[in-house]
């Protein structure tokens, strides 16, 4: 768990915001009458959300056609983490327009919903203010792989800046006391 205080503040205000604003299917899903909300806190899904996830990332073409692919996904500061390489489509989409959704589903335990606006935060790419948090994202990666990721081609990496997140748990208690 890397988020601060304050980090787990922000998050649980855009969940909040994200569910108020979602129309009536989605929140009657997210809290039948009656029943205990199925969603995490944000505190919980920082505990939840450790080490490498699978990612389902959607971009989009030039001519507006959807694409979805596979990523890894590292969750660091309330905030999705993905790279890939350069060349792929998935870069050049981001490249070009940067409004993404990801997903990360466990079967029916888990889903963390997210839309937002993907920035590369590895050098040459990012801005400054990114590039200053590179280092500490860059140790995490190596720390996980064993290496660092840059050695595996012209990677380039992404944090999603969410407009939209929400983190559907039929049970809470289940997906908490997993390992």
């Amino acid at each position: 768990m890397y988020e601060t205080s304050a980090e787990i503040g922000e998050l649980q205000r855009l969940f909040d915001r994200s569910l108020e604003g979602a129309n009536a299917h989605l929140r009657a899903i997210y809290q039948a009458e009656g029943e205990r909300p199925h969603t995490l806190t944000a505190e919980q899904l920082v505990r939840v959300l450790t080490g490498m996830c699978t990612l389902a990332v959607s971009t989009v073409t030039a001519k507006g056609e959807p694409r979805v692919s596979g990523a890894d996904g590292h969750f660091l500061h309330g905030r999705w983490i993905l790279g890939t390489d350069r060349t792929a489509a998935k870069a050049r989409h981001l490249a070009a327009r940067p409004a993404v959704s990801v997903a990360h589903i466990r079967g029916d335990d888990l889903g963390v919903f997210t839309h937002g606006t993907a920035v590369p935060i590895t050098p040459p790419d990012a801005l400054d203010a990114e590039a200053d948090a590179w280092p500490a994202v860059r140790d995490h990666l190596i720390a996980h792989y064993g290496e660092s990721p840059m050695k595996w081609g012209d990677v380039v990496y992404y944090r999603i800046e969410p407009h939209w997140m929400t983190a559907y748990c039929a049970d809470a208690a289940k997906v908490l006391a997993q390992p």
